[in-house]
């Protein structure tokens, strides 16, 4: 019988943000594959956890998959755990669960803490529809090729950054999304745990003026949905809109509309369709 890789997730900083269910898990496995292994030796050490580590990370994944497939297959159960959060959430580990799944081997996630969800639930952004983009270039030209292409994406957008790209990302923000509601969140769930609100050059604005500010990882999450879209909409460029769909139809309002008032299609048509919906 083959074991099983377990896939844990991690404290994203409170060490005891982590269930009892992966505690007994990384305590019950053969062999723990960590990302940083003397990052993780503290964590299993505040659990008092005794299982032997090895390490696998993105330089090394390639090899190391072909070890812990030969233990897996052996019949030993391996967990595999990045440095923080949850695995292969913009962190290694692909390469392992896709070559264990077609091994045949048992795949199984224990859920845990995820930086990108805990900053989206506290954020007071809207939360229906996103889009998880992870870690842009860390290239200013391509950063901002990405960074455009993700403009006509009408859901929240969420980003990591890292503390020496951090400013170089909210300069473009504020060229691409000047108007856009932002948030950047860090130090998530430890003592100087912070979330900043504003457009993308007062936040940047903020952490020029406190070099404080930009230490450590963050979450950078934009407004980027329909709802932010129509918020930008004043009072007579919605009165223009109900008289327009008296007459005619919401294609032809919006059209008729994005000529008078200067905005753009993509502001004007989802507020279009609510007042139809409201109306009918």
């Amino acid at each position: 019988m083959t074991g099983v890789l377990y896939i844990v997730a991690t404290p994203i900083g409170n060490l005891d943000d982590i269930s009892s269910r992966a505690i007994a898990t990384l305590n019950a496995v053969d062999v723990i594959a960590a990302e940083d292994t003397r990052h993780s030796r503290h964590l299993l050490n505040h659990h008092g956890i005794k299982t032997r580590m090895i390490s696998c990370h993105e330089h090394n994944e390639k090899s190391r998959s072909g070890e812990l497939l030969k233990k897996l297959l052996a019949g030993s159960d391996v967990a595999l755990i990045s440095d923080a959060g949850t695995p292969l959430i913009s962190d290694p580990g692909y390469r392992l669960v896709r070559a264990a799944r077609q091994a045949g081997i048992r795949v199984s996630p224990i859920p845990g803490a995820n930086s990108a969800i805990a900053a989206l639930s506290a954020a007071g952004l809207p939360t229906e529809n996103f889009y998880f983009c992870g870690f842009l270039s860390s290239r200013t030209k391509q950063r901002g090729v990405q960074l455009e292409a993700l403009r006509d994406l009408r859901v929240t957008l969420v980003l990591f950054e890292s503390s020496h790209r951090i400013r170089g990302l909210l300069r473009q923000l504020d060229q691409l999304f000047p108007e856009k509601p932002c948030v950047i969140a860090k130090e998530i769930t430890k003592v100087h745990e912070q979330f900043m609100h504003g457009k993308a050059g007062e936040l940047l604005a903020r952490l020029n003026d406190d070099s404080a500010l930009n230490k450590g990882e963050f979450v950078v999450l934009i407004d980027n949905s329909d709802d932010a879209a129509t918020r930008q909409l004043n009072t007579d460029d919605i009165e223009l809109l109900k008289v327009l769909l008296e007459e005619v139809s919401v294609k032809i309002a919006v059209k008729i509309a994005t000529r008078l008032t200067g905005k753009k299609k993509n502001e004007l048509y989802p507020q279009a369709l609510k007042l139809q919906d409201f109306s009918g």
